[in-house]
């Protein structure tokens, strides 16, 4: 492992890109380049000269290398290096900079690389200068059908340009309302529904139960994600090359008066849910949050984390709006995607259809609920067979994966890293949420502007 890890390392500290020249490769990208490289062959693009014996090398993050361990063991007759990078987290763009570099350079690029940003087809799927998309299309008679149409509906549309896929979902990311069952039972409160009652909620629990809490915003992914995107707030959209955000609009509103009510009150707390802070100041004491799937093995059943106790914790129906429709957010997932430059289709392919579909991988070990729709149906079945879950819990978890809300945007750039600019600063110093509005929504445009998108007035 230290040994992949040093690797790399070298690696990314030999890839230093300025950021003019990242600038204008991400102003090229989003400027209306052929996807794909063209149709030069049956799969969509040019492939490079075949060699089935040589080695693939596959680009994944810490949390994804039991993927690639169970894959070794499954099909030892494949030769694969692995590398460890940051996943492109919380929008980093190291993925789209290293990228960059080994177009330029004509050569180096991994065969396959796991990215835990949904949007990266947005230039992956692009030319720059002159050199073929890096995301070879999989639905262009690479991939069976079959195979293709196994995946729950809507989960490959995040990775759809123009009608043509270019990856493959790991997991899905649908957030519902985590609640602890003998908390509730125990103040006497009923499980909300919607934001609403949520609301409502914790000025009870501030003023019957100070110190409990409903969920953070010290997260830019839960801020952006779990709370606007779950409020169908316009904030974060894209139409064809036109960015959108639109804090002005009854629902953002809503949702930013909400949070900063609660914050004010005391029920969201500003702590990051991955610091130490969090951990120490809140395990036995968070009444319920809303949130992904992925929380079950990040935080609740984590003995570093919150540590919930079997048979207390239960998935509540996202919350949404009175007289709306459910629409939740989705927080990540995760994306493999294969490089139209790899010298070993078959492997890629076959290292691309275990990890997104197989027992080994995601019944057995993933941390989250899989894309893939049979693997997705062992694997909550399986979560659901331990005994830890109350309520509902199974059928809520499913509902909710046909329940993201498809007004949400996918730019070649992260809705996360606004929010670490300019809100998270504000909270830390006192300020509402909504005096930073103006300078938030002007960063969001700022970032759509250099990526190349005409941002709408």
């Amino acid at each position: 492992m230290a040994s992949r890890q040093r690797r790399f390392s070298r690696l990314a500290r030999s890839l230093t890109l300025a950021t003019s020249v990242f600038a204008v490769v991400a102003l090229t990208a989003c400027s209306g380049g052929t996807g794909g490289g063209g149709d030069n062959s049956e799969l969509g693009f040019t492939p490079a000269e075949q060699d089935p014996d040589s080695a693939i090398t596959v680009w994944v993050d810490a949390s994804r290398e039991p993927a690639t361990e169970a894959f070794q063991a499954a099909h030892p007759e494949i030769d694969i290096n692995v590398e460890t990078y940051d996943g492109n987290a919380s929008g980093s763009g190291s993925l789209q900079t290293k990228i960059a570099l080994f177009d330029q350079a004509g050569e180096g690029w991994p065969d396959v690389v796991f990215s835990t940003q949904n949007n990266d087809a947005s230039w992956a799927s692009k030319e720059t200068n002159g050199v073929q998309a890096f995301a070879a299309p999989v639905n262009e008679g690479w991939f069976d059908q079959e195979f293709l149409d196994g995946f729950t509906p809507g989960s490959l549309d995040p990775l759809t340009v123009d009608g043509t896929v270019y990856g493959l979902r790991n997991d899905l990311a649908q957030s519902v309302f985590w609640y602890d069952q003998t908390l509730f039972d125990q103040f006497g409160y009923e499980i909300p529904t919607t934001w609403e009652e949520y609301a409502e909620l914790s000025d009870s629990l501030a003023a019957d139960h100070p110190g409990y809490i409903l969920g953070s915003v010290g997260d830019a992914f839960l801020g952006m994600m779990v709370y606007y995107w779950g409020a169908q707030a316009p904030v974060f959209q894209l139409d064809g090359d036109t960015f959108s955000s639109d804090f002005s609009a009854d629902n953002s509103q809503k949702m930013t008066e909400l949070l900063d009510h609660m914050v004010e009150n005391g029920t969201l707390t500003e702590d990051s849910v991955f610091s130490a802070d969090f951990v120490q100041k809140n395990q036995g004491k968070v009444l319920g949050m809303p949130g992904p799937v992925w929380f079950t093995g990040a935080l609740f059943q984590n003995p570093d984390s919150l540590n919930v106790p079997a048979g207390q914790l239960g998935a509540g129906t996202p919350l949404h709006w009175e007289a709306e429709e459910i629409g939740t957010g989705n927080v990540g997932g995760g994306t493999w995607i294969a490089s139209s430059h790899t010298k070993n289709l078959e492997a890629v392919k076959t290292f691309m259809e275990f990890v997104t579909s197989s027992d080994e991988y995601q019944v057995e070990l993933a941390g989250g609920y899989p894309a893939y729709a049979d693997a997705a149906e062992q694997w909550i079945a399986k979560q659901a067979s331990g005994g830890y879950f109350v309520g509902e819990f199974e059928q809520t978890v499913v509902d909710a994966a046909s329940q993201v809300w498809t007004g949400w945007g996918y730019p070649s750039f992260s809705a996360e890293t606004a929010y670490a600019k300019v809100v998270l600063p504000a909270l830390a110093t006192g300020d509402t949420i909504e005096s930073v509005v103006p300078e938030w929504q002007k960063e969001m445009e700022n970032e759509a502007q250099v990526q190349g998108y005409t941002v709408a007035q």
